[in-house]
């Protein structure tokens, strides 16, 4: 197992619950081809495993994801090789971040210490975040003349709305935990020493609910923006349909119906 332990991220599961774990603590979690191709890997192996029901996303070290490697796309720009070189690493990383809001899990960021440029993408790219009260989030964008990647837009836009996205991409050097709090991009703030049994306790919550329905909600939610209110209401038709056909839902109903008897 020694090649494993080189890995720049790992993947534990513990029963319906999986964990993806940035491992490079002495570049703060930053983002380089090699994590990139890994975190794709180990994203769709948890994708294609109907047991797992949530994906739990977090850091080693002292931050969860300080971004993409600057050590890297820096010598690519000496090089005048930033073409081939971001391109690849963002087919992977962006791979990997698709994977997260297609798979039909729920997918739990858990932030302490810096989230900046892609790894606050990552961050407000998963379904939800919980942070710790000293996590900070760091645009980065805008001081180093790029536009968001690594589906920044995706998730601030769809959580915050246009004019918040607008302020946080180009306004902010950088926000707090409880600033994210109050602009819904994060669902709960706890200390930093509650940190791990309080991201546990909320993906077990998470874990309770049933396969099907977590599926069905997350597509349903993620599409809502961009359907029409006719195409909504078919496809929660059609979900709500699919998901009556499972045996967890007979089991529920016929739990509830027997209740008063």
């Amino acid at each position: 197992m020694s090649d494993a332990v080189a890995e720049p991220a790992r993947l534990s599961i513990n029963g319906a619950i999986a964990t993806i774990t940035l491992d490079r603590p002495a570049a703060f979690n930053a983002i380089n081809l090699a994590i990139a191709q890994r975190l794709e890997q180990l994203a769709a192996q948890v994708e294609a495993d109907p047991s797992i029901r949530v994906l739990v996303l977090k850091g080693e070290g002292r931050a969860f994801c300080a971004g993409g490697d600057l050590q890297t796309i820096g010598a690519a720009a000496e090089a005048d090789t930033i073409t081939p070189v971001v391109s690849e690493l963002l087919h992977h990383y962006h791979a990997f971040i698709a994977s997260l809001r297609r798979m039909p899990k729920i997918v739990l960021a858990s932030v302490h210490g810096s989230a900046a440029g892609a790894g606050m993408s990552l961050a407000f790219a998963a379904d939800l975040c919980i942070a710790a009260d000293e996590a900070r989030f760091t645009p980065a964008y805008a001081k180093l003349g790029v536009s968001p990647d690594g589906g920044g837009t995706v998730g601030v836009v769809a959580t915050a709305g246009v004019r918040r996205a607008l302020q946080i991409f180009l306004a902010e050097d950088s926000f707090t935990a409880a600033q994210a709090y109050e602009w819904g991009l994060v669902a709960k703030v706890v200390s930093a020493s509650e940190l791990a049994a309080a991201t546990e306790a909320l993906a077990q919550r998470l874990a309770q609910n049933m396969p099907a329905g977590i599926a069905a909600t997350k597509a349903l939610i993620h599409r809502a923006p961009t359907s029409t209110v006719e195409d909504q209401l078919a496809a929660e038709r059609d979900a709500i349909i699919n998901c009556m056909h499972t045996g967890e839902f007979r089991a529920a109903v016929k739990r509830f119906t027997s209740k008063g008897k």
